[in-house]
């Protein structure tokens, strides 16, 4: 693709590096075949080509962006689905990163618009507040037959039907703390504990501690970490993002003088494609701080890919069940990895069967679900559907948000790791009681 930038513009290294990208691709339009909003809209605007055409235009003209625009950007999930499509290697994910700082620096959005966007990076990357948030939910329902009709009330009643009705407890599992190894220790590890899945679904850590450990691995909850910066970040607020990153950039490095550390360990894959990322995202830092953050992507890990380097094998008898895995699109797109669940829940001992249109989003994509509730409400139930013709007794996933978006489903669901955890010695979860209930 031609661009026309000048050399004043490419001064700037965000608008350098968008520079490259556009001028990879080819306008081959592969991309529009995997892309989910283009296959429920059938608009060339909502598919990747017709948004590079956009963000194009808005930064070789350096105009404000305009209302068709952010239309057409905020309708993008960042599944990154055309990036495993892409033959040329286009690098969107980074293109309409800078597209969304763009449009949050010169686009002034709607009053409730922006009242919604303030509340959602104040509360969510924070677990003590999202958890009052959450509890403040059950007394709001009721209320929202009052809101004025438009998209306000629309997003309003989205986030309230995903607040869950009852919220579990805290886990002291998931405090700064170290948890030491059980038996000979075969490595150390820091566990990136999340912000919403510590409220949501704080099993998931308590799980991947338990089952680590049992493996020989020591693992820290560094003190000073959170939110690895991928919902602000999504949001174009990059300021606040970068402060989150720098939080955890050096709790990290702490652990690393203090220990040494095999890996930092991610269990929610939206967050592992964000921290994988940082040496991209610091790459115009001081040195003190690009070189942190170039460490953490390299040390960054899935918690299946820790699981495979340390030779995970379950300690149980087959169960007997059928899972049908769902693929986070941060999961099998935006690192990369496909096989590995799946070959660790066969190993464990589960028949595992992928449902249609595997490479689609369910429509949660942060905070999508919650910013655009009709176009992932279609996605959810597609996905749904999709999955329950598998033929499946359970759900499993990778991702919190995954899990969240599926969760009111006909088929229970779990994480990962919870099952592999179950399968090496550790509690029954939830998912696989009700699967084993009569229909």
């Amino acid at each position: 693709m031609q661009t026309t930038f000048t050399a004043e513009q490419l001064k700037d290294s965000a608008t350098r590096e968008s520079n490259t990208i556009l001028r990879t691709c080819v306008h081959c339009g592969f991309c529009t075949a995997t892309c989910p909003t283009f296959q429920l809209l059938g608009d060339e605007l909502d598919s990747p080509r017709g948004r590079i055409y956009l963000i194009k235009d808005m930064l070789e003209s350096g105009r404000p962006a305009t209302e068709e625009v952010v239309r057409h950007v905020d309708r993008c999930l960042s599944c990154l689905s055309c990036m495993t499509t892409c033959p040329s290697g286009v690098n969107y994910m980074h293109l309409v990163d800078h597209a969304r700082h763009y449009i949050e620096e010169t686009y002034q959005r709607p009053l409730g618009e922006r009242l919604l966007r303030g509340v959602l990076a104040f509360v969510l990357p924070k677990p003590g507040r999202f958890r009052l948030a959450l509890k403040g939910a059950a007394l709001a329902r009721p209320f929202t037959a009052l809101l004025p009709a438009g998209m306000f009330k629309t997003r309003v009643r989205a986030m309230l039907k995903l607040a869950p009705k009852q919220l579990p407890p805290p886990d002291p599992m998931q405090d700064a703390q170290t948890h030491k190894a059980l038996g000979e220790k075969r490595g150390r590890v820091a566990l990136l504990t999340g912000c919403a899945q510590q409220v949501l679904d704080p099993g998931i850590n308590a799980a991947t501690i338990r089952l680590l450990t049992r493996m020989g691995i020591e693992v820290v909850i560094p003190r000073g970490q959170g939110c690895c910066g991928a919902l602000t970040h999504h949001m174009g607020q990059t300021p606040r993002a970068m402060d989150s990153a720098r939080a955890n950039l050096r709790a990290w490095d702490r652990e690393m003088q203090r220990g040494g550390l095999d890996a930092v360990v991610i269990n929610a894959s939206g967050c592992g494609t964000t921290v994988k990322d940082y040496g991209f995202m610091f790459r115009d830092e001081k040195p003190k701080w690009k070189e942190r953050a170039e460490r953490v992507s390299a040390l960054a890990m899935d918690i299946t890919e820790v699981l495979a380097k340390f030779n995970y094998a379950p300690t149980r008898a087959a169960p007997g069940l059928t899972v049908a895995y769902h693929s986070a699109c941060s999961l099998q797109h935006g690192q990369k990895i496909t096989a590995l669940p799946k070959q660790l829940l066969t190993k464990a001992g589960f028949t595992v069967k992928e449902p249609a249109e595997g490479h689609l989003c369910c429509g949660s994509a942060g905070t999508y679900n919650l910013m655009q509730p009709e176009i992932a409400g279609q996605l959810k139930e597609r996905k749904l559907a999709n999955l329950n013709r598998t033929g499946a007794q359970l759900i499993a996933a990778g991702n919190i948000g995954c899990l969240t978006q599926l969760g009111d489903g006909a088929l229970p669901t779990a994480h990962t790791v919870e099952l592999l955890d179950w399968m090496a010695g550790g509690p029954e979860p939830a998912a696989i009681t009700q699967a084993r209930q009569p229909a």
